[in-house]
């Protein structure tokens, strides 16, 4: 895809790689930014920064369908099209079998429920013109896992899976899909969870290199343009992700192992 002249809409835009995506989108020569986040008043920070592109923020809480759907209508009626949806809302909670439901509903709302409704919102009108892009934040997490954290694990494999199904589904109608995996970023989500000692933040920390989000917004813009379906701002991601297919038992040895010198660190 290339960006220029397009209207994008974006969740979870107040900050982190949300923002950058923003960013770096309207200097690609994006016509029209649409940022969503539950904040508002941050979106709308991040809007005032941004001059090369008509910026709109909008507070949405995406764990809620109807809207989402009052999102894509708005921004349908106001541009006339949505040309690339990012689903791109997350949430991590550190824990394990000792989650709540409560904290395994709110993190499967976010992580996966909120990429369906977009999804289910924004197709339509894609699927009519026969061309759109859908980008779903997933987290090499969902390719991987999250140690010490069950509800991230598991919703983010949950989110390739949906982000697979709609590529198989649609891609032949016009419509793509890329899943965005990055490893270890350096938003508040991770600064969060290494102040408050969570396993998984130090797991992922030391992973790999920990990259900014607007090195993050320069991965999606190169892989948007190759129209990959796995963008991995991390490379050293898709070698984990072969050794976990090719020999399970020795990735697993090698995660307990990590885990455990972690945990006593």
């Amino acid at each position: 895809m290339d960006l220029a002249g397009k209207v994008v809409v974006i969740t979870g835009a107040a900050g982190g790689i949300g923002a950058a995506l923003a960013r770096r989108f309207a200097t690609e020569g994006a016509a029209t930014l649409v940022l969503a986040d539950l904040d508002g008043d941050a979106a709308e920070a991040v809007a005032a920064t941004i001059g090369e592109s008509e910026t709109r923020a909008v507070a949405v809480d995406v764990t809620d369908e109807n809207q989402v759907a009052e999102l894509v209508a708005e921004a349908e009626e106001r541009y006339g099209r949505i040309d690339l949806f990012c689903a791109n809302a997350g949430i991590t909670t550190g824990a394990g079998l000792e989650a709540s439901a409560e904290t395994w509903a709110r993190t499967w709302a976010v992580n996966v429920q909120s990429h369906i409704s977009s999804a289910r919102a924004v197709l339509p009108g894609m699927l009519e013109r026969g061309e759109g892009y859908l980008l779903h934040t997933c987290s090499a997490a969902g390719l991987l896992t999250a140690v010490g954290d069950a509800p991230y694990a598991v919703t983010k494999h949950a989110a390739v899976s949906f982000a697979e199904w709609l590529s198989i589904t649609y891609g032949a109608k016009g419509i793509k899909v890329s899943a965005l995996c990055p490893q270890g970023v350096d938003t508040p989500m991770l600064q969060d969870g290494l102040a408050a000692g969570h396993i998984g933040a130090k797991v992922t920390a030391a992973g790999g290199a920990v990259l900014s989000p607007d090195e993050v917004a320069g991965s999606v813009v190169e892989g948007l343009a190759a129209e990959r379906f796995l963008i991995l701002p991390h490379p050293e991601v898709q070698k984990y992700y072969l050794h976990r297919a090719t020999d399970t038992d020795r990735w697993l040895a090698g995660m307990r192992g990590l885990a455990a010198s972690l945990e006593t660190s």
